[in-house]
Order: C-alpha cells, then structure tokens, then sequence
C-alpha cells in the first residue's frame, strides 16, 4: 500500500485545522486574561464587572477543548509509551487499540457536546450569574474543539490501521534525540 504524503492536501488541510485549533486555544486564554485584568481594574476602581467569573470560566473551557487536537497531533498528550514499547512487535496492535477506543470516546464526546448545545438553545436555558447569557454560546467553542480532537484521533487512527503511521509528534521527539 502506498504510503500518504505529508505535501498531499488532505494532509495538509488537517494539518491547518490543528494548527487553528492551537491559535484558537490561545486565543481563548488571551481573552481570560483580558478579563482577568479587567476584572482587577473594575475593582481597584470601584466598579464591577458583571459576570466576569463566568467568563473567565467559559474561555478556559474553549481553551482547554480547543487545545485538545493541537496538543494530541504534536505529541504532548501523555500517552501509554512505555507499555506500547513493551509490546515489541506487537505495538502496532496496542496503537490500534489505544486509537481506537479514543476515537469512539471522543466521538460520543462530540454528539453529547452538540446534543448540549442544541438543548440549551433550544431550552433557552442561561447561566445562574448577573449577566444571564444564553449557554449555547459558550458551549459552541468547547463543541468544536472536541470535534476537532476527534477528527484528531479518527485521523491517526486511519492512519495507523491503513498505512501503519504514527507520527504523533515526531518533529518534538527527533527534536529531544538531537538535543541529547
């Protein structure tokens, strides 16, 4: 079977689509901290800032899903190494299955993420502080960050079963063989 290319446009459209979901991780924690420090500013002069906690909560939420694929595609996941490394010849069969069960917990991950979503909008349903925001819209980021992670996991999953690739952050670990 012939190998899949790194220049192909699939692969790179994937890879595109991690490399956003990491901007947009950080994007999501730039915006906690703008409101962390308006948060501190607001009380030093008196002022409130009128759901600001809940804020901070819903960006580092979209931070944390959306940074979920970034992490997983350049290796920074923890990941089961050293019992995979014990299997020999049988690692492969252990990626498999690791990348599998991943995929199908991600993917019941993602439906019950949009399920959620559409609830709540549909419910009307908003949170418990002072500014009394809709939910759906804080849960749209943490829904599509979460379908990228699982677009993530059915990606190398594929990979590893067709073409016996795993890849996963090879560029961090050629990197830390060099350097030692």
């Amino acid at each position: 079977m012939q190998q899949p290319s790194d220049s192909h446009p699939l692969r790179t459209a994937l890879n595109a689509i991690y490399q956003f979901s990491g901007f947009m991780a950080a994007a999501f924690l730039l915006l906690l901290l703008v409101i962390i420090v308006m948060q501190m500013v607001m009380r030093w002069s008196g002022g409130i800032f009128i759901g600001a906690t809940n804020y901070a909560g819903y960006c580092m939420a979209a931070a944390t899903f959306s940074a979920l694929a970034y992490a997983l595609n350049t290796g920074a996941h923890i990941r089961v190494g050293l019992l995979l490394n014990h299997l020999g010849r049988y690692r492969r069969f252990g990626e498999i299955w690791c990348f599998g069960i991943g995929s199908a917990l991600t993917t019941y991950m993602v439906y019950y993420a949009f399920r959620g979503v559409y609830w709540s909008y549909k419910l009307n349903d908003v949170s418990q502080g002072q500014d009394a925001m809709p939910l759906w819209i804080p849960q749209i980021p943490m829904a599509i960050g979460a379908s990228i992670f699982a677009l993530t996991f059915l990606d190398h999953f594929i990979r590893i079963v067709f073409f016996g690739l795993d890849d996963i952050g090879d560029d961090a670990i050629s990197a830390t063989e060099h350097a030692a």
